[in-house]
């Protein structure tokens, strides 16, 4: 049985969160996915929009993940690979690893797991901050529109 291991935010689910969990489960026979915390994404990346509970409980239910559980807290992001032994970590094509870096490190480790870095999916809403950036660019045409009618 070959365990695979994807990890993200999954701030606000969209297709390339999908596409990254279907490669993945391609993979093997099982995936596991570690949600980052929320103090790991406010350290990282940003204030998360949604709990990491609901982040968490939202990706265990998507179609290719066998197993959602949140990321370990402190320094040491080994520790949560030491836990669930996967033979192969996914990293998306935006996460800031090296696989052959990361490869070198867990080995270092004592744990010998392969490191795969999986492609783009190019989509005009393939992330949280496109979305974001829709959402408000439609707002503020809303709000002209509103603006305009009222005058």
């Amino acid at each position: 049985m070959v365990r695979v291991m994807a990890t993200g935010v999954f701030d606000i689910i969209h297709l390339g969160h999908l596409h990254y969990l279907e490669e993945s489960k391609k993979l093997g026979d099982e995936l596991i996915v570690v949600v980052a915390t929320d103090m790991t994404v406010r350290k990282r990346k940003h204030e998360p929009i949604t709990p990491q509970i609901m982040r968490c409980e939202l990706v265990s239910s998507l179609k290719p993940v066998d197993k959602a559980v949140l990321g370990k807290e402190g320094g040491d992001i080994y520790a949560i690979v030491r836990e669930l032994k996967p033979d192969i970590i996914t990293i998306g094509y935006d996460q800031p690893f090296e696989p052959q870096r990361l490869e070198m490190e867990l080995a270092k480790r004592g744990l010998k797991v392969k490191v795969v870095r999986l492609p783009h999916l190019d989509h005009d809403l393939d992330g949280t901050r496109k979305i974001i950036s829709k959402i408000i660019e439609f707002h503020t045409v809303d709000r002209k529109l509103k603006e305009i009618e009222q005058k």
